[in-house]
């Protein structure tokens, strides 16, 4: 059956997982042209691409937009759903990802594998006692937005023993873990780590006054959004004593421009792919490649970026 729809991919995406769940009714595109852009009616987006008015209007078919991942920063939502296209997220493929990430991150800082591997690698066995090793058993784990990833990484840290207590700025998480106090969960929290969305009223969250009530010795973990952390305040926390170590697998801008905080030896980087472990990657795939599929059908998408949208479509 020849093809009636045609998909395009802005980014590298892997064809031989996205095809078999588009259907054997539409062709596939991974590096489009000018001509394939005109004539496409999907796209599935990486998430370092701009989608923006200027090639919105270079898409005149365009009826969805996949983006791998939940962040849509560089998307032009608004343009799109001004012209009804659904802007679909994957945001369930990358949660226990990212959240196994936070707790790498929180293991190597807690258990101080880099100045212990430094040591062995020294010939300093004899001087293992000098550096303290911490533990996650017992600890307090406060968490910045209960979202799909934060509650992942709160089932976690309970399979460690450890307490969880969460603070959301826009939903308030269960009774049993909610701090309704920003600067309360920071000063009770022994691992700190950041998944509120990046908005004007949270950019820059941690900042020097929230740094300033952590507990001391806690470990800061963002692998949320960049703009969430002050990385001068951070930066002072670190060589205070006020925070033991730090892990960032975001930043602002991406890529990475070089701060002194990189240089601080209690500092973890990954360059934002927590969430794009290999099982994580192709699961983001098939949902993104689903969502277009649906649209496609004429089948509401499972999730969306315009939350009104698929309200919209239903009532219209």
């Amino acid at each position: 059956m020849a093809a009636q729809h045609v998909v395009v991919a802005l980014g590298p995406v892997d064809a031989d997982t996205v095809t078999p769940v588009l259907g054997e009714r539409v062709a596939f595109v991974t590096d489009p042209t000018p001509d394939d852009l005109a004539v496409a009616e999907g796209a599935i987006v990486r998430a370092d691409r701009h989608v923006d008015a200027d090639l919105l209007a270079r898409m005149p078919r365009l009826r969805v937009i996949a983006r791998t991942g939940v962040g849509v920063d560089l998307v032009d939502v608004a343009t799109a759903s001004a012209r009804g296209i659904p802007v679909v997220v994957t945001p369930n493929a990358g949660s226990r990802a990212v959240a196994e990430g936070v707790f790498a991150m929180a293991l190597h800082l807690t258990k101080r594998l880099n100045p212990l591997t430094e040591l062995v690698r020294d010939g300093g066995w004899a001087e293992r006692s000098t550096i303290p090793v911490g533990d996650l058993d017992g600890a307090t784990m406060g968490i910045v937005g209960y979202g799909r990833i934060g509650r992942r990484v709160g089932e976690l840290a309970a399979a460690f023993g450890m307490r969880t207590l969460a603070h959301d700025p826009f939903t308030p998480p269960p009774a049993e873990v909610a701090c309704a106090d920003l600067g309360e969960l920071a000063e009770s929290s022994d691992v700190l780590t950041l998944h509120a969305p990046l908005t004007d009223a949270t950019r820059h969250l941690a900042d020097e006054h929230l740094l300033a009530r952590v507990k001391p010795g806690a470990i800061l973990i963002n692998c949320g959004r960049g703009g969430l952390l002050d990385l001068d305040a951070t930066l002072a926390a670190l060589e205070t004593g006020r925070l033991s170590g730090v892990g960032l697998d975001v930043f602002d801008p991406e890529p990475a421009l070089y701060h002194p905080l990189f240089d601080h030896p209690n500092v973890v980087l990954t360059p934002h792919l927590m969430g794009m472990t290999r099982r994580a990657m192709t699961l983001t795939f098939v949902d993104a490649a689903r969502g277009v599929a649906d649209v496609l059908a004429g089948r509401p998408p499972a999730a969306v970026a315009d939350p009104d949208h698929n309200l919209r479509k239903a009532t219209a």
